[in-house]
């Protein structure tokens, strides 16, 4: 998993009008710009917030991302518990220490 490439990826998506055009025109194309595995690609395209969560990407980050993608706070709220529910619990980064994890 290339954790680092993903949240290249979304905090660029976040703060780059000019590249959320390019991505809207041909998303691989900007895709292939960032080491991502088909996993990373599949949840960056479909957006799947869940799973994006699950792999570690960073709350802030991800948090304007699906604002971006078109969810509302209690929809991105309940994709990072589904996330859980359907992956399994946060697999690297901050989140993994959340509630007792280690």
């Amino acid at each position: 998993m290339s954790l680092y490439d993903v949240q290249k990826f979304i905090y660029q998506m976040n703060r780059d009008p000019p590249l959320r055009t390019r991505y809207g025109a041909d998303p691989e194309a900007v895709l292939a710009d960032y080491s991502l595995t088909d996993e990373e690609r599949h949840a960056i395209r479909e957006p799947d917030i869940g799973l994006l969560y699950v792999m570690g990407v960073n709350g802030q980050l991800l948090m304007h991302y699906a604002a971006f993608r078109g969810y509302e706070w209690t929809q991105y709220i309940e994709a990072m518990k589904a996330g859980e529910r359907q992956y399994g619990p946060v697999r690297t980064g901050l989140y993994t220490r959340a509630e007792g994890r280690t």
